[in-house]
């Protein structure tokens, strides 16, 4: 079927299921709060370039990882135990999503002024969240993403230093194991995601497990 073409009086989007093998569903719309909180309720998500129409993807194969199962090698098993290693949350989220930007500027980015400031506002609003890697004191990596019904919609890194971002995944996934979230999604596959213990989730599992905890918040 075509891809949706969206617009901004109407905050809707077509059933997931509808949209093109790579996962793309729908152009257009806008990135109000009330439409990003619709798109992520269903696995949504923007992802475009600069100076082109919203973009609006939904893998139907998730990447996923369960933070009580995320992998740590025994290379960094050792490099925590010999490092005093800590995270900080929602420090100043603004920055940790312009640095994300800025190690991606040569190579292209999603992370667009309009990105920066409609997931500013979902940051204000209580719906999406930093995380700041440290080690021995020193800024090495860092994350942010969306929280949302118990699930952390993983959107972007950064590393400063060797392992910078690995640090700041696996003590979110223990901070988020502590606080019964279900899943952090990592949308699509990278060797450096399944390393640290991903794993394909079919889109049915995938809203089961969404729409059991709104049940369960209602």
């Amino acid at each position: 079927m075509p891809v949706t073409l969206l617009d901004e009086k109407r905050i809707w989007f077509p059933d997931p299921r509808t949209g093109e093998g790579n996962g793309l569903l729908a152009v257009g719309g806008d990135l109000s709060v009330k439409r990003l909180l619709l798109a992520y309720a269903h696995g949504i998500f923007p992802w475009y370039e600069d100076g082109l129409p919203y973009m609006w993807w939904c893998p139907l194969t998730r990447y996923v990882i369960y933070p009580s199962r995320i992998h740590v090698s025994h290379s960094m098993q050792k490099f925590l135990r010999h490092h005093d290693c800590r995270i900080q949350i929602n420090r100043d989220f603004a920055s940790v999503m312009h640095r994300c930007r800025e190690k991606r500027e040569e190579t292209g980015t999603w992370i667009t002024d309009e990105m920066e400031e409609a997931y500013g506002e979902l940051y204000r609003r209580g719906f999406a969240a930093s995380v700041e890697a440290y080690v021995d004191g020193r800024l090495a990596g860092g994350l942010y993403g969306v929280t949302f019904n118990a699930c952390f919609f993983g959107e972007s890194m950064f590393s400063d230093e060797e392992n910078g971002s690995k640090i700041a995944l696996i003590l979110l996934a223990r901070e988020l194991e502590k606080r019964a979230f279900l899943l952090i999604d990592c949308q699509f596959h990278t060797e450096h995601l399944e390393s640290m213990g991903g794993e394909y989730l079919d889109y049915a599992s995938y809203m089961q497990m969404i729409r059991q905890r709104m049940r369960q918040n209602n």
